[in-house]
């Protein structure tokens, strides 16, 4: 695939929200028979989260083309905190052992997720903290400093919707943090001749700066793009610290969950995060669309997303499992399940609760939130609507007992076929 094929594939899939200086990127790209980008991750946390998704999956259409990416960890940058589109000025509090723990287990994310058999486009991941350190202030102030305009800086659209919204603006650390990522798109272009940096739309300006920086001092028009931010279904961009985040660490949010926020992808959704976040060919895509006509077919849909997604960021083995959980729970099918499978459930699976002892079911629904009274309690169990490990119960003097156990430690409670809590014994 040619560059500009590669860049139309990519506007058709919607995974281009602007682009700087195309036509020279499309000519770079052409007139090099390997070339670098770049994009970067702050670890203000110890996990990449879906967030991060995109500029991810954009990094790796280019490296399917004889592309070396380099990602970098912005290990100064995450202490000074991008003011981009932020209601205020991010804590950077966190220990220097916390933060060199939180980079390890990044940058072990990002090896997984751009393996490649091909060695001649392996990924590179620096880290900006090893070269911002070493800057000589007065030289910075007087050799990158001169080159921006606090005018203009005051008037991007990031940086005007900040001021608007704190009550205590924006403090200078925060306002510096454009020039330092324009520092590292210029050092990078210096040092490994990186040609184009990635990034979400939130950095259209501190990628549009970087590309004003370098053509400043050295004449040369390098290239950005930015890709669309991915939102919430309130239209808020996904965070790190709101209770919707969906980490790419397994032990932060299992693969069972990670598999359900994408089943459970908003109708009209659906086709659109299908062109954004797998590689399936955009003309089958576009035939799968034709054949929505009923929520049957949207749901099928659905499996295939959140099936592409969870294997490529967890592998096949975990999204085997997250089938088998669903399946379990949501069907009428009775598939084996295992004991690893459970554990993802305490988890974060479904709501749990501990079990002490043999206790009885009416007790057990009003304890674990299925019922508000043990009066509800007996009215879901003569009315069919409770099941014991999928096994109607209707006897509501029904005693839990050691038989009522899977892997001698579990039992899944239900309430109708979409509410359930996992009960786990203590021995």
């Amino acid at each position: 695939m040619q560059i500009n094929q590669l860049l139309q594939e990519l506007k058709n899939r919607g995974l281009i929200s602007k682009i700087a200086h195309e036509k020279e990127l499309i000519q770079n790209l052409s007139n090099n028979n390997s070339f670098k980008i770049y994009c970067g991750f702050d670890p203000t946390s110890d996990s990449l989260h879906i967030g991060h998704l995109l500029p991810m999956l954009c990094v790796k259409y280019f490296q399917a083309m004889r592309c070396i990416p380099i990602i970098l960890i912005g290990g100064a940058t995450s202490i000074i905190g991008d003011p981009s589109f932020k209601d205020k000025e991010r804590r950077s509090n966190f220990k220097t052992k916390t933060k060199h723990l939180w980079e390890k287990k990044i940058t072990k994310q990002i090896i997984t997720f751009f393996k490649t058999k091909n060695k001649n486009n392996t990924i590179k991941i620096l880290n900006n903290f090893d070269w911002i350190n070493n800057i000589n202030i007065i030289d910075f102030l007087s050799i990158i400093g001169k080159q921006f305009s606090v005018n203009k800086m005051i008037k991007k659209e990031s940086v005007k919707q900040r001021i608007k919204k704190s009550e205590s603006g924006i403090s200078f650390t925060e306002f510096s943090y454009s020039l330092l990522q324009s520092y590292d798109f210029l050092w990078l272009f210096k040092n490994y001749k990186v040609i184009l940096q990635i990034g979400g739309s939130d950095q259209w300006g501190n990628i549009t700066s970087g590309i004003h920086l370098i053509k400043n001092l050295y004449k040369k028009n390098v290239s950005g793009i930015t890709v669309p931010l991915l939102l919430k279904s309130n239209g808020q961009k996904f965070g790190k610290t709101e209770k919707e985040t969906i980490w790419l660490n397994k032990k932060k949010t299992t693969p069972y969950k990670f598999y359900q926020f994408w089943l459970n992808t908003q109708d009209k959704y659906v086709i659109k995060f299908l062109k954004l976040f797998t590689l399936i060919n955009l003309h089958k895509i576009n035939k799968i669309e034709k054949k929505i006509i009923n929520k049957n077919v949207i749901l099928k849909i659905k499996k295939i997303l959140a099936s592409y997604i969870t294997a490529l960021i967890h592998g096949k083995y975990n999204l085997l499992s997250a089938q088998r959980i669903t399946n379990y729970l949501f069907s009428e099918s009775y598939l084996q399940v295992f004991e690893t499978d459970f554990q993802q459930l305490k988890i974060d699976g479904i709501p749990s609760i501990l079990i002490e002892k043999e206790t009885n079911l009416q007790k057990v629904l009003l304890t674990s939130n299925l019922s508000s009274s043990k009066r509800q309690s007996r009215y879901l169990i003569k009315n069919k609507s409770i099941r014991i490990n999928k096994k109607l119960q209707k006897n509501v003097h029904y005693e839990l007992s050691r038989n009522d156990r899977i892997f001698n430690k579990y039992t899944i409670l239900s309430k109708g076929k979409k509410t359930h809590c996992l009960l786990f014994w203590k021995k």
